[in-house]
C-alpha cells in the first residue's frame, strides 16, 4: 500500500486480512481519533486507551463494512466517541462505588516534552479550524465534534446533503495535512 490509497482500499485491503493496510489507517488517522478521545475524556491516559480500543473494535467491524465517503475517520470517530461514552460512564459507576476520597495528586512523573508537542498540534488544528469560514465550522463542530450524519447536518444547516460531504471532505483534508505537518 502506498500514502495515495484511498481508505476504501485500504479497508477493503484489511477486512481481507492485510495487518499492512490496517496499519496504514492506524497511522493515518491515530492522532485525530486520539484527539476526538481527549476532547471527550480530558485525560492523556484514558484518550490514548480510548484511540487504541477504538482501532481494535474497527479492526473487528471490517468485514461487511462499506465506506460511506472518502475518509475512515468519521466512521472511525463514531467508533471513539461510543468507546470513550463506555469509559465516561465506567467512570461514573467507580466515582459512585468508591469508599473514600479520590487521589488527585499528579503523577510521579510527566513528560513535558510530549505535552508541549501535543499541545502544539492541538493549536495548530485549532488555528486552522479558526481560520475556516463560518460555514465550514459549523459543519466540522456538527459532524465531527457532535457526531451528526451529512443529512442531519444538512437539514440543521439548510443546505443540500451533498454541499456538506463535499465540505467536510475538504476540511478534513485539510486537517490531514496540519497533522502530517506536525508529525
Amino acid at each position: 500500500m502506498t500514502e495515495n490509497s484511498s481508505d476504501a482500499a485500504l479497508i477493503a485491503a484489511a477486512a481481507g486480512g492485510s495487518e499492512i493496510a490496517f496499519r496504514e489507517l492506524f497511522r493515518a488517522y491515530v492522532k485525530p481519533v486520539f484527539w476526538v478521545a481527549h476532547g471527550l475524556l480530558g485525560d492523556r491516559g484514558d484518550a490514548e486507551d480510548a484511540a487504541q480500543e477504538t482501532f481494535a473494535t474497527a479492526w473487528r467491524k471490517l468485514d461487511g463494512f462499506d465506506l460511506a465517503g472518502e475518509s475512515a475517520l468519521p466512521w472511525l470517530a463514531t467508533i471513539c466517541r461510543n468507546v470513550s461514552a463506555n469509559r465516561i460512564r465506567m467512570r461514573r459507576r467507580e466515582r459512585e462505588h468508591t469508599a473514600g476520597p479520590v487521589d488527585e495528586r499528579q503523577p510521579d512523573t510527566v513528560d513535558v516534552e510530549q505535552q508541549v508537542i501535543d499541545q502544539a498540534l492541538a493549536d495548530r488544528i485549532t488555528d486552522e479550524v479558526e481560520r475556516m469560514s463560518e460555514d465550514d465550522r459549523r459543519i466540522f463542530a456538527l459532524c465531527v465534534a457532535e457526531g451528526y450524519a451529512y443529512q442531519a447536518a444538512a437539514d440543521e444547516l439548510g443546505i443540500a446533503h451533498g454541499a456538506v460531504r463535499n465540505r467536510l471532505s475538504r476540511i478534513r483534508t485539510r486537517l490531514r495535512s496540519v497533522v502530517r505537518e506536525e508529525a
